[in-house]
């Protein structure tokens, strides 16, 4: 009775003698359902990914001593005449954020239970990705076919340009590509009730896939096309 008695007050003790005892305890430290700790885990992975990418995308854009091609300028759309600049990039940029913004009101719509408009706001959400692959598919032939860019050279100033931009847009479009395939999925199995018993978890889940899809693609919006 004493030994227990000792237990429940290292369990309940304060400052590091409590901690020690939550952490030796064979109970769970933080209450976090597991796929959105195996969610984060990942999402933490790609981070530094996405960080080494950038990072040497502007260690080799502050130290070339060849000519940058001027983003307002390659990046350019005729529209009726007249040269209007970076106004794909901006539409592109728009679809993302408004994207985050169904993914969101779908977020709450699972928490709500509600199976229709959630599984409604999840395609809307995968649509407009679908879109911004679409876009960016617009703009990589573009930029092959009429302005000769190549992984391996640019005709327009430093050869590092095709390569650097090819691999970090490819790369965050593989992972828009994967995020609208998720989402299309958990979307059909919310229609079809699969998570009526389970929870809407997965919901939130496949939202903190999508918005840190957004949020990088907020980065290299800054650093390809306004610097």
């Amino acid at each position: 009775m004493a030994h227990d008695a000792t237990t429940a007050a290292d369990a309940t003790a304060p400052g590091l003698r409590g901690l020690a005892s939550d952490w030796g305890s064979d109970k769970q430290a933080f209450h976090v359902p597991w796929g959105k700790a195996m969610m984060w885990i990942f999402l933490l992975s790609d981070t530094f990914i996405f960080t080494c990418f950038l990072t040497g995308y502007m260690n080799v854009r502050a130290s070339t001593r060849v000519q940058w091609p001027v983003p307002s300028e390659v990046f350019a759309l005729d529209v009726a005449g007249t040269t209007v600049p970076l106004l794909l990039i901006a539409i592109m940029t728009f679809v993302l954020i408004t994207s985050s913004g169904t993914m969101a009101m779908a977020v709450n719509m699972g928490y709500r239970r509600d199976r229709a408009k959630t599984a409604t706001l999840m395609f809307v959400t995968a649509a407009f990705g679908a879109m911004f692959v679409g876009m960016q598919a617009f703009e990589w032939t573009k930029l092959i076919v009429d302005e000769g860019i190549r992984p391996w050279g640019n005709p327009l100033g430093a050869p590092q340009f095709g390569s650097f931009f090819f691999m970090i847009t490819g790369f965050h479009g593989m992972h828009v590509s994967i995020g609208v395939i998720y989402l299309s999925v958990v979307a059909l199995k919310v229609l079809r009730g699969d998570y009526e018993n389970r929870g809407y978890e997965i919901v939130e889940i496949t939202g903190l896939y999508w918005h840190f899809v957004d949020l990088v693609w907020v980065f290299i919006f800054a650093f390809f096309y306004l610097w």
